[in-house]
């Protein structure tokens, strides 16, 4: 899917609509717990079958979407994954890196907001087409096997090694 096609999945409005309802659970939390939950950037860059994700790098946070099933399951989305995500946003803050994403601290924040802590969506995504991770033929003295363009791209590198688990051999790229 371009990006011309990603921006129109989840127009301009419904977008302002996700960012106000992101801002109206950041502010419940506010009032529910003392400590300070500053605002955190949205942005509408996922892909794939999550329709959401907290994300922390280094001192950056951010709450990502996934527009294409925003679009599909809209109603859904805003009042599960909004919260959702929120609620792991409220949790970092309070708790810090070292607890579980769908621990006892997150059911607490969900529970606060007075919704079921479930940790995925229902959603039907046969029809979607979703970007999949390209495979690679490597084989060992046995048999074939399939890599991930993340595993073939770490033995191209140099950097791992991979061995059949049935027979031992190390995984060669199959020509």
């Amino acid at each position: 899917m371009t990006r011309g096609r990603i921006e129109c999945a989840l127009g301009t409005e419904r977008r302002a609509e996700v960012i106000a309802a992101t801002g109206t659970w950041l502010h419940r939390a506010r009032g529910l717990y003392d400590h300070p939950l500053p605002d955190i950037p949205v942005h509408f860059d996922l892909f794939g079958r999550s329709a959401g994700m907290y994300r922390v790098r280094g001192k950056q946070r951010e709450i990502r979407y996934n527009p294409v099933i925003f679009a599909g399951w809209y109603a859904e989305n805003i009042a599960d994954t909004v919260p959702h995500e929120v609620a792991h946003y409220v949790v970092d803050m309070l708790h810090g890196r070292r607890v579980r994403p769908h621990g006892a601290e997150w059911r607490g924040v969900m529970a606060s907001f007075g919704l079921v802590a479930r940790r995925t969506g229902d959603f039907d995504l046969s029809g979607l087409t979703l970007r999949t991770e390209r495979r690679f033929a490597y084989a060992c003295p046995c048999t074939r096997h399939e890599l991930s363009a993340t595993r073939h791209n770490r033995v191209s590198r140099g950097e791992r090694r991979y061995r059949c688990r049935a027979c031992g051999g190390e995984l060669v790229p199959a020509g």
